[in-house]
């Protein structure tokens, strides 16, 4: 099939194998060649694949713990690669649900059978984040400049700890910088990590406060009590503080303080920035999201508030509120 310029994608469904596989074969067994002008050639050679695997299984070690384990490795792959899971969230959940399979493993191990290709259909390539990306240090802080409404330093101290329900931050997530185009509004609760997304047209100041208006008719009395403050960036779609904080039922009535983090501090908003990593995978950046539908998003936002996260001991957003 290869002679006859088939590509590996096309190889593996007639074969009814995995792509990956198929490649990694190839890759074995791809030899040197020399053609009869002196120049040469690449070609695939199944006897040179197989010396490789060969090679390859004499220095293995001591056998896998998850070897014989089927059922295992096929939910691993189903969460890794069919529900966006990390390895540590598919360990994690398994501990924390009492899931029952004939092998037990930690999430160090299911990183280094990844690392060393055990998997058939798992790669670092297949994880939500490169394992090896350090963190940016923090850098300074840099002051407000003609800020008209509160600052971060405002804060009650409830807060800052998480004491207390029913304080967000709120971000922009932005698809195609070139040309403007529909932008994602995300509030990120900052106890139980709860997630609200919406899908806007514009990067607006009127956009994100018709969201906000529209929660607050949503909610009604108990907007307040759900929306204590927000926290946001300097962004130019929400430096219009008074209508972010103004009440659309009752016009004299603050609904919500709004806070704003120091200029180029974004750890300050440290959960929305970790929250718009889980929407990440759905949507890469530079991803236009004209491209998906308020059905889309709304998927995204319940797999977000459904995700087993390591802080809640695996539960989820939706379980600590139940």
């Amino acid at each position: 099939m290869l002679k006859a310029g088939l590509r590996s994608l096309e190889i593996a469904t007639k074969l009814g194998k995995n792509n990956r596989t198929v490649e990694r074969e190839i890759s074995k067994g791809t030899v040197r060649l020399q053609n009869s002008d002196l120049t040469y050639r690449k070609e695939y050679c199944a006897d040179a694949g197989q010396r490789v695997y060969d090679k390859n299984g004499q220095n293995k070690g001591p056998g896998l713990k998850i070897g014989n384990d089927h059922k295992l490795v096929e939910h691993i792959e189903g969460k890794i690669i069919g529900d966006n899971y990390s390895p540590d969230a598919v360990i994690g959940e398994i501990k924390a649900k009492n899931l029952k399979f004939k092998t037990t493993i930690c999430t160090k191990t299911l990183y280094n059978y990844i690392d060393q290709g055990i998997f058939l259909n798992i790669t670092n390539k297949d994880l939500p984040v490169e394992k090896d990306k350090k963190k940016r240090p923090y850098s300074k802080v840099r002051t407000h400049r003609r800020l008209k409404g509160a600052s971060i330093e405002d804060r009650p101290p409830e807060v800052e700890t998480r004491a207390e329900y029913g304080h967000w931050e709120m971000d922009c997530v932005v698809g195609k910088r070139e040309g403007g185009g529909s932008v994602l509004l995300v509030l990120s609760e900052r106890q139980r990590r709860e997630e609200i997304i919406f899908k806007m047209p514009q990067k607006t100041q009127e956009s994100v406060k018709e969201k906000l208006d529209y929660l607050e008719l949503l909610h009604g009395e108990g907007f307040k009590e759900k929306f204590k403050s927000i926290t946001v960036d300097n962004g130019s779609e929400f430096l219009d503080f008074e209508s972010l904080e103004k009440s659309l039922l009752s016009p004299e009535v603050q609904r919500v303080s709004v806070y704003y983090a120091h200029p180029y501090s974004s750890w300050e908003r440290g959960t929305n920035e970790n929250i718009n990593k889980l929407i990440r995978r759905f949507i890469p950046k530079g991803s236009s999201i004209d491209d998906y539908t308020d059905e889309d998003i709304q998927r995204i936002e319940h797999w977000i508030n459904n995700y087993p996260r390591r802080i809640f001991g695996y539960r989820s957003s939706n379980e600590m509120a139940a």
